[in-house]
């Protein structure tokens, strides 16, 4: 008796063993390997086609713009020498944080020299010293917070970063803008007592990443402690981020993994494995995935805001799984968002064009960093 107890516990034992053997089989029968997308110098070659085709179209445009009086009331190009195309004066900012970004990486861009004038003319001393007259207006305290912010300090970080005489140029014709942007930072930051969780412009943790990367790229200790501090204070406690609920039908950025981003950021290696438990627990998970964002009608500029969330989670992404084995799998899921939006934005409508590259080219950097 004793004896068929003992075969009959070694008998359930195996099969219990084969169960979990087979469903880790399903489990990776059922997560597809997607191809790794890559910036070689072909698609970098094919993504400056389209900064290129933005940074001197000044119309249409989206000013943002607070009237005080008639005098206000003047062409993009007249408020705004440097940054007037691409719509507005973000997606120029960015426009032009594309170019540095491919001539940086790809020193044999088949338009190079076109690209190099435009960045001489454009961020000249004159041009940037009326930029900087423009953010001391009485009205203009709030301009571009903090999304457009966060994209010239991008700018700044990509101009520090590459090694040429044009970008020592650059960088000091910029520096009196990125010094207001930085001094708009400081004042910002103390008095805001509550993030902002959109998933479009405004998302405070986006605007604290680029921000963070800035300040860690030139070693500006009064920005990093600050935003360590403020990341910590609007963040530390959250649990649970409602990862289903995205996106919003005009979203291109993830208010979840962004703020994971920014957080992976700014705790060290065990503090973060710990917050992102609490926060997204489900992307430990090896079989981890969330459903691409669905363009339905790239000529509406609101609604291919979805190419925009596909690269930005595929940074995040990429971003959290960054030196931690345990995210690894997570790469993959980063690949499927950038080869669903990729194809489509060279040679799509101005809507998403004069934007969808900078995102573009930052998600296929992410790949390799």
């Amino acid at each position: 008796m004793k004896y068929s107890y003992l075969v009959f516990l070694l008998i359930l034992l195996l099969a219990c063993k084969e169960s979990e053997k087979n469903t880790a089989t399903d489990a990776e029968t059922i997560i597809e390997k997607v191809k790794i997308p890559s910036l070689n110098l072909g698609q970098a070659n094919r993504l400056a086609e389209l900064p290129l085709a933005c940074v001197d179209v000044e119309y249409p445009n989206k000013l943002g713009q607070t009237l005080g009086d008639n005098e206000d009331l003047k062409s993009p190009k007249e408020l705004h020498p440097a940054f007037y195309g691409c719509f507005d004066w973000h997606s120029a900012v960015h426009g032009h944080w594309s170019m540095v970004s491919l001539l940086r990486q790809f020193p044999d861009l088949e338009k190079k020299v076109e690209m190099e004038d435009w960045l001489s003319s454009s961020i000249s001393k004159e041009n940037i010293a009326q930029e900087v007259d423009y953010f001391h207006g009485k009205h203009n305290k709030s301009y571009e917070r903090t999304y457009g912010w966060a994209w010239l300090l991008k700018l700044a970080e990509e101009l520090h970063k590459w090694d040429s005489a044009l970008a020592r140029q650059l960088t000091g014709n910029l520096q009196p803008l990125t010094e207001v942007i930085v001094e708009r930072y400081i004042e910002f930051l103390p008095k805001l007592n509550y993030p902002i969780r959109v998933g479009e412009h405004p998302n405070t943790a986006f605007g604290l990443s680029f921000a963070y990367d800035y300040a860690v790229a030139v070693g500006h200790e009064e920005l990093r402690s600050l935003i360590e501090q403020r990341a910590k204070d609007f963040y530390m406690n959250d649990e649970s981020c409602p990862l289903g609920w995205e996106p919003s039908g005009f979203d291109f950025l993830s208010p979840c993994l962004e703020e994971a981003a920014l957080m992976k950021r700014v705790l060290s290696e065990d503090e973060f494995k710990i917050w992102i438990d609490e926060f997204l627990p489900k992307l430990k998970d090896k079989s981890f995935s969330i459903e691409t964002g669905k363009v339905s009608d790239r000529t509406d500029g609101k609604l291919v805001h979805l190419d925009g969330v596909n690269f930005s989670r595929a940074w995040s992404l990429n971003f959290i799984a960054k030196d931690l084995l345990e995210f690894k799998h997570l790469k993959n899921v980063a690949n499927k968002h950038i080869n669903y939006s990729l194809p489509s934005i060279v040679g799509d409508s101005y809507e998403g064009g004069h934007w969808l590259g900078s995102f573009a080219i930052y998600a296929l950097n992410s790949i390799s960093e």
